[in-house]
């Protein structure tokens, strides 16, 4: 598959070395250059490229507002580069693949490269399992009720890193790692077997990118990890508690009690 490419930067000289840098990867088709945020957003609407190559710092438009200006449509994904350590977080915020520091190390570019190619080939999975369900749903109602039950791609829809904003850095956190996650306010604490987090985000936003299948709400203010779950411990007025991998208990309460009925044989 033909990764289409745009490479946006306000200086000639960073654009040209990171088209030499990306030659040796045969699957990337530049198919434009960008001098400034303006040329970008309107490239970016015109082309509908796979990928953009994004510098944060640029006259006028700057990099984040290039994304901003292009949310309306489907987006690419975005590779930002950049001389400036200190806007790490917001890129990550941004929900980037990567950041890159100029100059641009070869490793962490094959390296992009490769998160780039994992990141297309589950958006077009999920993209080609939706087609199919629509043909279905004409020609044969009943088999793409049997599909969406059954979605072999579902968990492509989900995420499977968080970037956490905590402390002032930001921490790459796997999902199948998090036991249980307990909302406080507009706040999560995530908790790994060996470490806690703290992000700022609600728990029905938060829900929405984890699969339903292993992350289910056992109590108004906790989503649990059910792949962590080894024991079940009944507790009174129809509550019990969930015994997790690390040794934690959590409770569940007497509404999400069918949750537990997975468990019990």
């Amino acid at each position: 598959m033909t990764i289409r490419t745009i490479l946006v930067d306000d200086e000639k000289l960073a654009i040209q070395g990171l088209q030499l840098r990306l030659e040796p990867f045969e699957d990337v088709e530049i198919i434009d250059t960008c001098q400034n945020g303006r040329e970008a957003i309107r490239a970016i609407k015109t082309q509908k490229p796979d990928l953009v190559f994004l510098d944060i710092q640029m006259p006028g438009f700057d990099g984040f507002s290039v994304v901003q200006g292009v949310m309306e449509i489907d987006p690419p994904l975005f590779v930002f580069v950049t001389a400036f350590q200190e806007h790490a977080i917001r890129a990550f915020e941004a929900n980037a693949v990567n950041y890159l520091m100029k100059p641009v190390d070869e490793d962490k570019l094959a390296d992009t490269i490769e998160r780039v190619r994992q990141r297309l080939a589950e958006k077009k999975s999920t993209e080609e399992a939706e087609k199919l369900k629509s043909v279905l749903s004409e020609v044969a109602p009943e088999a793409a009720e049997n599909l969406a039950g059954e979605d072999p791609e579902a968990a492509s829809r989900f995420e499977k890193l968080i970037n956490v904003k905590d402390r002032g850095q930001i921490f790459r956190v796997e999902v199948d790692t998090i036991e249980h996650i307990e909302a406080a306010g507009d706040y999560m604490c995530i908790y790994t077997g060996d470490n806690s987090l703290i992000l700022r985000e609600t728990m029905k936003d938060l829900e929405r990118r984890l699969d339903p299948r292993k992350f289910q709400r056992v109590h108004r203010s906790t989503i649990v990890n059910l792949d962590q779950v080894r024991q079940v411990k009944p507790h009174t007025n129809g509550e019990c508690f969930l015994v997790l991998d690390s040794g934690a208990e959590v409770k569940v309460s007497r509404s999400y009690r069918d949750v537990v009925a997975r468990f019990v044989h």
